[in-house]
């Protein structure tokens, strides 16, 4: 009679050059035959690969200069696995304490009356003055 029996497990590695460490999940089928013949398949996502002790690629900086460890090592040594990176914070902007009064509405407004006004006030000031000398006589 021939059986199957899948299993589970995680192997740990990690590169001997960037220093990454990963884990695997492989599934391991048992084959057994009706003659007493027996075999193992390694699977990775469903896809057979060569066991976990086999040169392994990093997938950091893809090196074949990886260890691997004995099956639940990571779990008794945490220290080895990397802090997952904390959610980046929001940034508040610095306000200045004047900057947060209320802004004066007609501040843009006078400004642009006086640049437009002031010089057509000179203008005509001008002009007045030239009509009047020219009508006063000399002394």
């Amino acid at each position: 009679m021939r059986e199957e029996i899948d299993t589970h497990q995680l192997w740990p590695y990690a590169c001997l050059c960037c220093r990454h460490v990963w884990e695997v999940r492989y599934t391991i089928r048992r084959l057994s035959g009706t003659r007493g013949r027996e075999a193992e398949v390694w699977l990775n996502n469903g896809v057979a690969v060569q066991p976990p002790w086999a040169d392994t690629l990093c997938p950091c900086c893809g090196t074949v200069h990886t260890t691997s460890f004995p099956p639940g090592y990571l779990g008794r040594h945490p220290e080895l696995v990397p802090a997952p990176e904390p959610a980046p914070e929001e940034r508040i902007p610095l306000v200045p304490a004047q900057a947060r009064r209320a802004p004066v509405t007609g501040a843009p407004r006078t400004r642009l009356l006086l640049a437009l006004g002031l010089p057509v006030l000179l203008a005509a000031g001008y002009e007045i003055y030239r009509v009047v000398a020219a009508v006063t006589p000399p002394h």
